[in-house]
């Protein structure tokens, strides 16, 4: 499968063609849907077929294997028939609100000095949690930090390493409970210009202006090390 959300997170759709249908949901021989991973949920959308029938897409999961997709369809939808073509679309305007959450968490994770526990983004609210013992947090503090990368509009970039380089380079793992996939010889970094560099699979925006002003929310305490750092969209 064609994962083109890998290359241009910005592609809203794309022509394809039904590869297989069964009960956990449809396969195409290229898609735009980004399936759950990573803390990022999977995309909603729709797939247009030749008739001009739109098909709810509800969900997108990983399938067997790390470049496989299953589209998940809503209940009692009927499925595109297999081998015809049709337009794959995913809901844009959610889709971009987790673009910018996911990359705002990747700023986070520059701001804060401690090994990452866990995480999920949201379309309004996302967080990170920290192995952080005896650190007290500023949420002002941070909340300034962030907004101040944020407004420097910091380029955003992916590129791969291969998973040698990465075993040599343990420090840009920061993910203590999500390791990055090895085993295919190359492992993805997103790279923000000067400010973080870390293994992610996600989608994300090109520069780090389009994320627009943040809040902090609450920080808890999840246990005796473990902060977790909430973040709202500002407006």
């Amino acid at each position: 499968m064609e994962l083109l959300f890998r290359e241009d997170a910005y592609l809203k759709d794309c022509e394809a063609t039904v590869v297989s249908v069964g009960e956990e949901g449809v396969r195409l021989d290229r898609t735009v849907f980004y399936p759950m991973g990573g803390g990022q949920p999977g995309d909603s959308g729709r797939l247009k077929t030749a008739s001009g029938e739109e098909i709810r897409v509800v969900d997108a999961r990983k399938g067997e294997n790390h470049e496989d997709v299953v589209h998940i369809l809503e209940p009692d939808a009927v499925s595109p028939e297999i081998g015809s073509k049709v337009t794959a679309e995913v809901d844009w305007d959610r889709r971009y609100r987790l673009m910018r959450m996911h990359s705002c968490l990747h700023l986070l994770c520059a701001v804060v000095t401690g090994d990452v526990t866990g995480g999920q983004i949201g379309e309004e609210k996302s967080r990170l949690d920290f192995n952080l013992p005896d650190t007290q947090l500023d949420k002002e503090a941070l909340a300034s930090e962030l907004n101040r990368l944020i407004t420097e509009n910091h380029s955003v970039a992916e590129r791969w390493i291969t998973d040698e380089e990465l075993a040599a380079s343990p420090d840009l793992v920061r993910t203590m409970s999500v390791k990055p996939p090895s085993g295919s010889g190359k492992v993805r970094l997103l790279d923000i210009a000067g400010v973080d560099l870390q293994p992610c699979g996600g989608t994300h925006i090109r520069e780090t202006g389009e994320i627009g002003r943040v809040r902090i929310g609450k920080i808890e305490n999840k246990g005796r090390q473990n902060r977790r750092i909430n973040i709202h969209f500002d407006g």
